[in-house]
């Protein structure tokens, strides 16, 4: 801030510097004119007028009694002239008078002008925005050369600058979904909920900000999550996500006309041969089957068309996780010599990351110890940022980690375990977590 005070005062001395020297320059004095000058003026146009009457009867426009008599007139006033002149005493002024100088104006100027500034930049301008960190970009959260320490400085000084910013809608959002990214949820819902209430009827937020506490209780949409996504349908009936999660509550309720009815619509509005539009398929399937007394083909009800928090399908919809030629699959466990060192609901984090190159998780998946063991399935639906999934590397190192913060990136005490090498479309993996995480 200090920087910027002193810029701000250099350019108005610069601004002032050219207006006060122009200001202050003296100047000659304004001399009125005395008697005897004024006087000389008024003969020399008499004389003027005497020439154009001798031209006018030299022209015939004048008779010669209109002449004379006109002339008399001229001649007597040039006389009257001429007497007054030597009984006025003539006052001038010297000739190197000049004017008072305008201080007054000056010194308003030159006070009046630093003052204005700074008043009306305190009442325009955001002077607490001169120190606030610098937001990153989404962007270099997925950069080569980011390590977990930097993801989570980067992440740090974004929440830092919203407290700085509490109007900041994007900001907010930018937050949200950071967090979401990263897979922590308790974090991304607090986001949520500043950004909701600067712009209550955003749809999108509102079916974002359910996804993340649907996630926050186990992938439940009961309660608090369906009634943000109720309230999103009802300012946006076409909100792709909405109408997924809308589906996924009704299956979930046991509602399957209402599943199919949700599903139905959001197939029609997402474009074809995308992994959302095939994910909605199997939903579609899985919920007829379901109405029809059969066994869900799903291992989850209603699972499959929500996705994990922070993807994005068309339209900048929620998408779900289908599985695809660039994915790993395989089952988690615990050793039982670990056992008890956790509790049911301690966060489990299934991750891959590239075997060569940046550590941050190219797919992660988030469930708690209560599920153990667990089977999984990662692929490029569950990535954390475009330029950083499966499919872009061959060979993966895909581990799994027990966290009591919830937090996704490590920290001692942890419990961990992991298979590295493996190639991209590998199935049937078996990792067990087995380290404590130092």
């Amino acid at each position: 801030m200090t920087i910027f005070w002193i810029l701000t005062a250099a350019l108005t001395a610069l601004a002032l510097a050219h207006v006060l020297p122009v200001l202050l320059r003296p100047r000659p004095a304004k001399v009125p004119l005395d008697a005897a000058t004024r006087r000389a003026s008024t003969l020399a146009i008499l004389r003027e007028q005497a020439a154009q009457l001798d031209a006018e009867l030299a022209g015939g426009s004048l008779d010669v009694d209109q002449h004379r008599a006109a002339r008399e007139d001229i001649e007597r006033r040039v006389l009257e002239e001429t007497e007054q002149v030597g009984e006025v005493t003539v006052k001038t002024m010297p000739l190197n008078t000049t004017a008072e100088r305008p201080w007054k104006v000056a010194w308003v100027l030159a006070l009046g002008v630093p003052l204005l500034v700074a008043t009306l930049y305190s009442h325009v301008g955001s002077p607490q925005a001169i120190d606030a960190p610098p937001v990153p970009s989404v962007a270099s959260l997925g950069a080569d050369n980011v390590s977990d320490e930097q993801v989570e400085e980067l992440v740090k000084k974004l929440a830092a600058a919203m407290e700085q910013k509490p109007d900041d809608l994007a900001g907010w959002t930018l937050l949200a979904r950071t967090y979401a990214v990263l897979q922590r949820f308790p974090e991304a819902s607090k986001a949520y909920a500043r950004a909701s209430a600067l712009a209550p009827n955003d749809a999108q937020l509102l079916a974002d900000h359910a996804d993340v506490l649907a996630m926050l209780q186990g992938q439940k949409l009961s309660g608090e999550p369906a009634r943000l996504v109720t309230r999103a349908l009802q300012i946006d009936p076409k909100n792709l996500k909405a109408l997924a999660l809308a589906g996924g509550a009704a299956y979930e309720a046991g509602q399957y006309p209402q599943a199919i009815e949700y599903w139905t619509l959001a197939r029609q509005m997402s474009p074809p041969d995308t992994p959302f539009s095939e994910n909605l398929d199997r939903s579609l399937v899985d919920a007829r089957n379901a109405l029809q007394g059969g066994v869900p083909a799903s291992s989850t009800p209603g699972e499959m068309a929500v996705a994990p928090a922070g993807t994005t399908a068309p339209g900048g919809s929620s998408q779900a996780a289908p599985a695809t030629s660039a994915h790993v699959a395989g089952q988690v466990s615990l050793s039982p010599s670990l056992a008890s060192q956790t509790s049911p609901t301690d966060t489990v984090f299934i991750f891959a990351r590239a075997a060569e190159g940046p550590r941050m998780p190219l797919a992660i998946l988030r469930r708690t110890v209560a599920d153990l063991p667990i089977s999984f399935t990662l692929d490029d639906a569950m990535a954390m940022s475009p330029a950083m999934k499966l499919s872009n590397f061959p060979v993966v190192v895909v581990g799994a980690r027990v966290s009591k913060t919830g937090n996704a990136l490590p920290s001692p005490g942890d419990l961990s375990g992991q298979v590295a090498g493996v190639k991209v479309g590998t199935e049937g993996l078996k990792i067990v977590i087995d380290t404590v995480q130092p």
